[in-house]
Parts: structure tokens; C-alpha cells; sequence
């Protein structure tokens, strides 16, 4: 049985032109690229290529472009960095509906004595900017806020918030690990002080990804060691990710129109059969200002696990909101944040697509869903929708 992989915003599947270009600095090419002699020099001249590549794709200047490990690093980076740079200021803000990779950072800085806000969402999962204006001081660092959410593909109004946030005078990270290769960006005329990515989101490898930050940014490195990375992050560069991550870029800059369009009409099928195939369920986000390969559709009265594994069964793989927090049993802290009733928010499943899901693959998921939540809710305890137990749920949930 093969496998429909539509998980995409979980990881990719690496392109294999990405494998091709990777190959060589795993066998042939293996010399430090800081080494003085003539085999380093070559591969140094590789990762430069790629960070011209990956510059391309983001609308930056290649000096701007600093490679990491991952988007949690890149996060985990932006962050300290802002606050080591402005050590006067204790306060930062962010958004209730953050990776993991934001939030948990935050939580632990506020054992350290900063002062966090974490600005809310409406039922679509949009800010209120009065909040945000109303929550800027002379005090705050940093506003740190993702480009697009990992569960709903729900974008925010970046720049609208990036003029706001300069008017303050306070740092701009954003999260853009959803966004990049998906919607076009410039960092030209941006408001973003430092922006992250990550390669495995766009059909690069695993373990390789970058931060933007901006020329004239006060930058204090999160790994210290060597001269790397212009003095920004310490270690021997990953020399084949670099390599792969820059081919991505470059494909996903070739293909980005064309992938989006057809990623969004692929997208809009399977929601807008599902809606009239099945009854009580609904999207999740903001229908308008989304991700053109992401849709979340609640399920109403049935888990979104129980879901999740009849779908594998037929080797189909979706997901019930973040890959970083699937070992939880707790509903999606993004959807609980949005206030979705608890008949919704159990039963949510994100299908994210990417430029490789075929129609066929659309078609079959389409074909067994019905199927598959008809058979849930005949076994359900609560699909007659019991008002008193189901708001005690809610009640329980909200004071978690």
C-alpha cells in the first residue's frame, strides 16, 4: 500500500535534485570549508553559493543569512539575542497560538524575571493590533510573532504589526518556518529584524535551517565557539544540508507560483467535498488569509486521534495539530486558544499539502473520509451533543 503523505507542514519529503546536489559533499567533498588549502576553499565556495540561493528566496542580502540547525535553534536564537542585545528592557510579546519553540522560551524567561505578554486570537485565529499597540511599552525588547500557524495555516498581518512594533522601538522576530516557499517574501522592504526557517519545510533535509537577520542588528551569537557564520553561530558548517537547503530554496523560488496555485485548488477539493460530504464539521482559521496547502477541519463529536488511525490504516497520513506536541493528550493549545467549542476542538485534523500531492491522492482521501467519521460517530459517547456535559468540559479546559 502506498503511502498519501499529507503531513507536509509536519516535514517534506527531500526533493531528489536537493539529494543530487547534496551527494557529493558526502563522498567526495568532505574538507572543513574554514580549512586554508585549496580542498576547504571549494567547499566554502559551495556555501556560499547557497547562501546566495537561500537569499533569493527570501529577498535578502546573502551577508544577511546566518545557517542553523533547525527553526527551534533559529527561534531559540532571535530570542536571546534581542535580549542580550537590549539587556535595559525585560519585556517581550508574543502570541498565544506560538511553536513550541517561541513559547517555551518565553515561559522559561519569565522564571528569569522578564515579563511576557501573550496577545490573543478571535475564533479565526486573527490578532487584535488595538491589543498589540496597547501591550508596546518603552520597556518591550521584543515582539516575536509567526508569519503563519503550524495547525491552521492562518497568516498574520506581519507587516501592519512590524510598523507598530518599530514605531516603539522594540525588535521584530518573526517564525516564518510555515511561510517560506509558500508565499513570497522580501526582506527588502520588510519591517522583520530577524525572520526564521527551516529546510525540512521545503523539501530540504532535516537538521539544516537559517536566520535572517537584518544588517545593523545588534547580533549576540547563541553558540559560541570558532569564527562561523561571520562570528554569529560557532561550529564546522554543515556542509551538505547547506548545500541541499540551497537547492531547495532555489526550487521552491522556480516553483512557487505554479506549486501554491495548484497546491490551493488541490486544498480547496478536498475541503469543499468533505464539507458537503459530511455533516457537522467546519474549518478552522481564517478562510481568507491562510496558507494556500494548509487546511484544519473539525470533526464534530469524534477524536481527532481515532481519526488519525483508521486514515493510517489505509496509509494515509494527516495530522491533529503539531508534530512537536503529539505525544500530548491535551486538545491543540491553538485551537483552545481560539475558543472552538470542545465537539470541535478534539475532533481536528490538518491536511497539509505540498507541490508534490497528485490528484488521485486527493481523491481517495475524499473517498474513505466519509467512511471513516460515520463509523467514529456511531461510536461516540456525546454525538448527541449533551449542553451539560460538553460545557463542563469546556469550563475544565479553561482553567487549565
Amino acid at each position: 500500500m502506498s503511502v498519501i503523505y499529507l503531513d507536509n507542514n509536519a516535514t517534506t519529503k527531500v526533493d531528489p535534485q536537493v539529494l543530487e546536489a547534496m551527494m557529493p559533499y558526502l563522498t567526495e567533498y568532505y574538507a572543513n570549508p574554514s580549512s586554508m588549502h585549496t580542498f576547504g576553499g571549494q567547499l566554502a565556495k559551495a556555501v556560499k553559493t547557497a547562501r546566495e540561493q537561500l537569499a533569493a528566496l527570501l529577498g535578502a542580502d546573502e551577508s544577511e543569512i546566518v545557517f542553523t540547525s533547525c527553526g527551534t535553534e533559529g527561534d531559540n536564537a532571535a530570542i536571546r539575542a534581542a535580549l542580550l542585545a537590549q539587556p535595559e528592557k525585560r519585556h517581550i510579546i508574543t502570541t498565544q497560538v506560538e511553536h513550541p519553540a517561541v513559547l517555551n522560551v518565553c515561559k522559561q524567561l519569565e522564571t528569569q524575571g522578564y515579563n511576557v505578554t501573550y496577545l490573543s486570537v478571535n475564533s479565526q485565529g486573527q490578532l487584535d493590533l488595538d491589543e498589540l499597540e496597547a501591550s508596546l511599552t518603552g520597556n518591550t525588547a521584543l515582539v516575536s510573532i509567526m508569519y503563519a500557524n503550524n495547525e491552521t495555516g492562518t497568516i498574520f498581518p506581519i507587516e501592519q504589526i512590524g510598523l507598530r512594533v518599530k514605531e516603539r522601538g522594540a525588535l521584530f522576530h518573526v517564525d516564518a518556518v510555515q511561510a517560506v516557499g509558500k508565499i513570497p517574501l522580501n526582506m527588502k522592504t520588510s519591517t522583520v529584524d530577524m525572520l526564521t526557517m527551516s529546510g525540512h519545510k521545503i523539501h530540504a533535509p532535516k537538521g539544516i535551517g537559517a536566520l535572517y537577520v537584518r544588517r545593523g542588528v545588534r547580533f549576540r551569537p547563541l553558540l559560541i565557539g570558532g569564527h562561523q557564520e561571520r562570528g554569529r553561530r560557532a561550529g564546522t558548517e554543515n556542509v551538505p544540508g547547506i548545500v541541499g537547503l540551497g537547492k531547495a530554496a532555489e526550487l521552491e523560488l522556480l516553483h512557487l507560483e505554479e506549486a501554491t496555485t495548484r497546491e490551493r485548488q488541490l486544498r480547496d477539493r478536498l475541503e469543499q467535498t468533505l464539507l458537503a460530504k459530511i455533516p457537522d464539521c467546519e474549518v478552522n482559521g481564517d478562510p481568507k488569509n491562510r496558507l494556500p496547502n494548509t487546511t484544519n477541519i473539525g470533526f464534530k463529536y469524534i477524536e481527532g486521534e481515532a481519526i488519525l488511525l483508521l486514515l493510517n490504516k489505509y496509509g494515509i497520513c494527516a495530522s491533529s495539530g503539531s508534530a512537536c506536541t503529539s505525544g500530548s493528550l491535551e486538545p491543540s493549545h491553538v485551537l483552545r486558544a481560539m475558543g472552538l467549542p470542545y465537539t470541535t476542538l478534539h475532533g481536528s485534523i490538518r491536511f497539509s499539502l505540498c507541490r508534490y500531492t497528485t490528484d488521485a491522492e486527493i481523491d481517495r482521501v475524499i473517498e474513505v473520509m466519509p467512511e471513516i467519521v460515520e463509523r467514529l460517530r456511531a461510536l461516540s459517547p456525546f454525538k448527541n451533543d449533551d449542553a451539560g456535559w460538553l460545557q463542563s468540559q469546556e469550563q475544565t479546559l479553561a482553567h487549565r
